[in-house]
């Protein structure tokens, strides 16, 4: 038996002091401090969840070896994009593909190739007509695509035809718009109105395969179908569409409950007299960004479209101690669908009941114009068009000077801000100050220097013109809204 060497335990421990710092440096040399993790905003911990999990491109996910099966990767769908331009310029065609790219990816695609043709209107069997069909089926053996997205929205025979004649997935604008929905609603409210516009989108394109798939139940009622069925001869697709409609209908009870949460905050504060700014604009203008500027909300921010769905609604003051509150809303886009429109109504029409909207624009976008039309359209739609309108052209480190002095030639009431650098914040604000409503009652009143409570309420409802302290209390000049101005009257000069 050998003798074990000397062990000395003070210069053992001496040995580990660097141990940590090591284990700090392998786990994350660049990463966040630990205790800064905790002081990350609502929107960055959201972005950081979003970001967890991401798609691989250039992975396949088909197996050449069973011993492959631990090692698979998501693989990207890839796509073709197909367009039909029936009205306006080739850019405008061109822009629209190319938001229609953008979509594509932000819903987890990859892009392979996009074509688009000129027609003075749609084909009623295939949107594109026979012979671009076989053109088509030739470039997707070739590139490989499994689905095909097309710029407009499809009849359901039209989509059915061109599955039939491509062998791949076809889909059109107003279902991709919806699957990115999906993939972004968060809140209870949001995921109920996007999982209810995709069942009305559903509801007229279910394919079944006529009495192959005839219900055949156990039980006397109605030939064997139980309760509420329509007899053996009823099909899937049938039994599928009631089911659909029981489900819209739960939908719009949960929906209507919580109109009725959200109306009664918004009563409370018309109550209150707070006036109220919505943020509404083309998605992926810069809407969050500019709450953030304004109220410090730390919601979500990210280069993408439709990143965020559900409202927010955040309290701020002016500058004069005045009390208002600043919403964002989800974001628009050319051909919002229908069902998407009708869903959200009861958010967009906190747009309706605002004070004052700040049309947000990209100024970098290759077609502000065009955004612009498209947010109004959406707007009209819902009653909001004769809400006041404060144009708000964002991004302006990246615009080129020549379209923003083109807009401002355009729009006349329109300020010119970048959220990420801060230029221009200060005049949007004092636009907001001046366009919002002012109290209607003149007064002037000697409150005693107990009743301070009515001096704060005056500073974040009224308006005050002068203040002056004297011995008996506080003489204050200024504008109020009827009920303040009515306490009001019990302290006259």
């Amino acid at each position: 038996m050998t003798n074990a060497p000397d062990f000395n335990l003070a210069e053992s421990l001496d040995a580990t002091d660097d141990w940590d710092d090591d284990a700090i440096d392998l786990v994350s040399p660049d990463g966040p401090d630990p205790e800064e993790i905790e002081e990350l905003t609502t929107g960055e911990q959201d972005l950081a969840e979003r970001h967890a999990l991401r798609r691989v491109a250039g992975l396949r996910t088909e197996l050449e070896d069973i011993t492959e099966v631990e090692y698979r990767q998501l693989r990207l769908e890839k796509v073709i994009l197909v367009g039909v331009w029936t009205s306006g310029t080739v850019q405008d065609a061109e822009n629209s593909m190319a938001e229609l790219a953008l979509l594509a990816e932000t819903a987890g695609s990859e892009v392979l190739d996009a074509i688009y043709q000129r027609r003075q209107t749609p084909d009623p069997a295939t949107f594109i007509g026979r012979g671009k069909v076989d053109g088509l089926f030739e470039i997707v053996q070739a590139s490989g695509a499994d689905t095909v997205i097309l710029d407009g929205d499809l009849a359901p025979s039209q989509l059915r035809n061109l599955e039939d004649k491509l062998k791949v997935k076809a889909i059109d604008r107003t279902g991709l718009i919806l699957d990115i929905f999906a993939q972004h609603a968060k809140s209870k409210e949001g995921q109920a109105q996007v999982e209810l516009a995709q069942l009305n989108y559903m509801k007229q394109r279910l394919r079944g395969w006529g009495g192959n798939l005839s219900r055949q139940a156990g039980g006397r009622v109605s030939g064997g179908e139980g309760i509420g069925g329509r007899g053996p001869g009823e099909t899937k697709i049938e039994t599928d569409r009631r089911r659909i409609n029981t489900k819209i209908a739960k939908l719009r009870r949960e929906l209507k409950d919580l109109k009725g949460t959200r109306e009664t905050k918004r009563q409370e504060r018309q109550r209150n007299h707070i006036p109220s700014v919505s943020i509404a604009g083309y998605t992926n203008a810069g809407k969050s960004s500019l709450l953030n500027r304004l109220t410090d909300a730390g919601v979500l921010v990210e280069d993408s479209l439709f990143a965020t769905l559900d409202p927010t609604t955040r309290r701020t003051t002016t500058r004069d101690g005045r009390i208002y509150t600043v919403s964002d809303t989800v974001g628009f886009v050319r051909h919002l669908p229908h069902q998407l429109v009708e869903a959200f109504r009861s958010t967009l029409e906190e747009v309706a009941d605002s004070d004052l909207i700040l049309h947000v624009v990209d100024g970098s976008h290759p077609d502000p114009e065009g955004q612009l039309a498209a947010v109004r359209e959406v707007l009209a739609e819902i009653h909001a068009s004769k809400v006041p309108e404060l144009v708000v052209i964002n991004k302006a480190d990246a615009a080129d000077p020549m379209v923003i002095a083109r807009l401002r030639a355009r729009e006349p009431h329109t300020v010119v801000v970048s959220a990420r650098t801060g230029e221009g914040i200060e005049d949007m604000i004092a636009a907001i100050e001046a366009e919002l409503p002012r109290p209607s009652v003149e007064f002037e009143a000697l409150l005693p220097y107990e009743r301070g409570d009515l001096l704060n309420r005056l500073h974040q409802q009224g308006e005050i013109a002068s203040m002056e302290h004297t011995g008996d209390g506080t003489v204050v000049k200024g504008r109020a809204n009827a009920d303040l101005a009515s306490e009001l009257e019990a302290y006259p000069v």
